[in-house]
């Protein structure tokens, strides 16, 4: 059974970022999920979905959609032409990872339609990887739709802000609200802690793994769309986050 792994917090609190980085020291084959509408994921991974001729899961939708409106039997299934499209339409196959991402939203309402289909598809994407690993876009709402309903580690990311800690009894209530498995879940200070904010984290109540260090480069990489796979080894953001990951037992 492949780890079932989820980044989330709230916003600019570096999910994307701590993926990316962790990307680099899980255990191959890798899939990624990127649930966030702006595509950042992405980007940092240096992965170009124009390029290689994929699609984000919401572009494939609205395809389908428009599909079943016209000649499409009424036997077939807007969840059995996605299925069949996720792979072959969405899914970016890499040298180091896969990576399947949601986009922005081409219709009218909300993402249930399209957060739905990954829910129903996600057990069966993940069959073939060791390692599976969703970055969640800001705030609760995904969680709450309950998308990865089994989830191994949980990461969440947290900023040196009462907003934060309130972020994480959140999560904690959504968790326990719908039924979600959730094996581990841990606490990830972004680079802004000083001493003394970390101490929060460590008498939260919480597993506290550590903080993600400040690294220039990160920023520039990202400036100049770079791929944070190309970081030097010693960065401080990459040591940092192989840190955290071996201590919630990634080796």
């Amino acid at each position: 059974m492949p780890r079932k792994i989820v980044s989330t917090g709230r916003g600019g609190t570096g999910k994307s970022t701590f993926v990316a980085l962790s990307a680099r020291y899980l255990r191959p084959p890798i899939l990624l999920i990127d649930l966030d509408p702006d595509l950042s994921l992405a980007d940092m991974l240096g992965a170009d979905f124009h390029r290689e001729g994929k699609r984000t899961v919401c572009e494939v939708l609205y395809d389908v959609i428009a599909k079943r409106k016209s000649n499409v039997s009424p036997a077939t299934t807007t969840h059995d032409l996605m299925e069949s499209l996720l792979w072959s339409d969405s899914l970016y196959e890499g040298r180091k990872f896969d990576l399947i991402t949601l986009g922005t939203k081409l219709t009218e309402g909300c993402y249930c339609a399209p957060d739905d289909l990954l829910r129903k598809t996600i057990s069966k994407l993940s069959r073939s990887y060791t390692n599976v690993m969703v970055d969640s876009p800001a705030g609760v709402e995904h969680l709450n739709r309950n998308i990865v309903s089994d989830i191994d580690d949980l990461f969440v990311l947290c900023d040196p802000s009462q907003k934060s800690l309130k972020h994480v009894a959140r999560i904690r209530d959504i968790i326990k609200q719908v039924g979600m498995r959730c094996s581990h879940f841990y606490l990830v200070a972004d680079y802004e802690f000083d001493d003394v904010t970390e101490e929060r984290l460590r008498h939260s109540g919480e597993v506290y793994l550590g903080k993600v260090d400040y690294d220039t480069n990160v920023e520039r990489y990202n400036l100049e769309g770079r791929s944070l796979l190309q970081l030097p080894e010693d960065s401080p953001a990459c040591v940092s986050v192989q840190r955290i990951l071996a201590k919630a037992g990634y080796r």
